[in-house]
């Protein structure tokens, strides 16, 4: 039996997998983000070892013989996370987590200042990253930093908790912007520019190889035989195209989560920074991706049911007695700033058009088609940038909604597949990491999943949308060229 854990921002998934590969049941325990200032997203890393020991041990209650024979775990995490440790490994202070903007002065200095970050570390430098939230540290809590001893991130934490052992895999740790992508290993220039050195680095491995053993006191209290192996892992869109067989060069995935992204994997180091597209390792060796982020998609949904007092359910009712057509209000979807294709952290987000007769049925409708607006921008950026998706696999809770997927599909002019029902997503994949740590063969392991139904392009819903996305694309423009005349607002 494997098990899989995946460190989400809104909670922690355990899954256990059996040897076939499939998925025996799952248990999720909520997080929670902490807002001190606009712009501040933390969590404090004992809640995340906490929410893990709770999901693992329900899920054993569940599940006692399998857990049992658990000999391999894999791990999957938010990724970019500043997890700071000082020499006794005590946590310094809360995770600055990736969607978090406060850096985003330093993150300015250091891409305008030092090439090399687009140069060796493949991506625009932007405040969702884990270096320019270091840098932030030094300059803002300088007596903190000069005690830094170790940076890890949110997943290694819980590995370094689980093993004893400070290590990370090439797929989480490239979203740092300390990695050498293309070399696969720290870059010494890069974490020098941010004060920093190879010590406080964990030690690098590929996300399907064995980081260590689970600690014995660990094992028994998760009702578990032995001392499982721990795989390498990676960062949770990395894990989650494992879980998918997004494997080979080519092979793309659609992820409507907390963030949206486009995924597509290379079989090199394909930067592509001008516009904001990332170029990662994949969690498998030898592999690398291209990605398309958007910071927040059904997070935007979240937050209208939270302004609106409605349940989702309630709000998609009313959404479809409205014309899914009708685009006479629209939405920006930067509630958190803005990664792809804009790179701007100080992007608001705003509904345009609203009039007395709008309710929120009307609202939800702008929500998804700006969201579909944004993902159609990060997905011509992959375009651009020579990553071609001919298909995209969809995953994450928004990916049930097929009106959603209509609207992306009809914008990119990609058709959508939609995997038979199971479980999919990041936990999986760290499960599957964990049988190729357990000697598995990836050929075996990294299989796609069936398709239940395909999501075509609508040609005449294309030809609706495509003229409000030309006006909401100008609006940001417009607003953009606004701020930066009047900066202080």
């Amino acid at each position: 039996m494997y098990l899989g854990l995946d460190l989400g921002t809104s909670a922690v998934k355990a899954l256990l997998a059996d040897e076939s590969g499939a998925a025996v049941g799952s248990q999720s325990v909520p997080l929670q983000v902490i807002r001190r200032q606009a712009g501040w997203s933390e969590q404090d890393p004992q809640s995340w070892w906490d929410a893990t020991n709770r999901a693992v041990r329900s899920l054993g209650a569940k599940y006692p013989e399998q857990m049992r024979q658990v000999t391999a775990i894999g791990l999957a995490g938010q990724m970019h996370g500043l997890t700071a440790l000082d020499a006794n490994d005590a946590v310094l202070r809360p995770a600055i987590l990736w969607n978090d903007t406060r850096s985003a002065p330093q993150a300015t200095h250091l891409d305008t200042v030092h090439a090399a970050f687009r140069q060796i570390g493949g991506n625009a430098v932007m405040p969702g990253f884990t270096a320019p939230k270091a840098v932030w540290m030094a300059e803002n809590e300088p007596e903190l930093f000069q005690r830094l001893a170790t940076v890890l991130l949110p997943k290694d934490y819980l590995r370094f908790q689980m093993t004893g052992e400070k290590v990370s895999d090439m797929s989480d740790a490239a979203g740092t912007l300390w990695l050498d992508v293309a070399e696969r290993d720290w870059s010494d220039e890069l974490l020098s520019i941010c004060g920093l050195d190879r010590r406080s680095m964990p030690r690098l491995i590929e996300g399907s190889e064995v980081s260590g053993r689970l600690r014995a006191e660990i094992a028994h209290s998760w009702g578990m035989d032995g001392r499982p192996v721990v795989a390498g892992g990676g960062g949770d869109n990395a894990a989650a195209a494992v879980g998918l067989g997004i494997v080979t060069p080519g092979d793309s995935f659609l992820s409507l989560g907390t963030s949206g992204v486009v995924f597509t994997v290379t079989d090199h180091f394909a930067p592509a920074t001008d516009r904001g597209a990332h170029a990662f390792c994949h969690a498998l060796p030898g592999s690398w991706h291209q990605m398309g982020v958007i910071l927040a998609a059904s997070d935007c949904v979240s937050w209208l049911c939270e302004i609106t007092g409605l349940t989702i359910d309630t709000l998609m009712e009313q959404m479809a007695q409205t014309d899914p057509a009708a685009t006479d209000l629209m939405f920006h979807p930067y509630l958190s700033g803005e990664r792809t294709p804009h790179n701007d952290a100080d992007a608001r987000g705003g509904f345009f058009g609203l009039a007395r007769h709008h309710g929120p049925g009307d609202m939800a409708r702008a929500v998804l088609q700006g969201v579909g607006f944004a993902i159609a921008d990060a997905t011509d950026v992959l375009k651009e940038a020579g990553a071609r998706p001919e298909r995209l696999m969809a995953t994450g809770g928004g990916s049930n909604n097929q009106t959603w997927l209509s609207y992306i599909a009809s914008l990119t002019g990609i058709s959508i597949d939609l995997p038979a029902d199971g479980d999919f997503g990041a936990a999986f994949g760290a499960a599957r990491l964990a049988m190729l740590a357990d000697g598995a063969d990836s050929a075996d392991v990294c299989r796609k999943p069936d398709i239940k139904l395909t999501i075509e392009p609508d040609r005449e819903l294309a030809k609706k949308l495509n003229p409000a996305r030309d006006d909401w694309q100008q609006i940001y423009q417009l607003l953009s060229a606004q701020k930066n005349r009047h900066p202080n607002g």
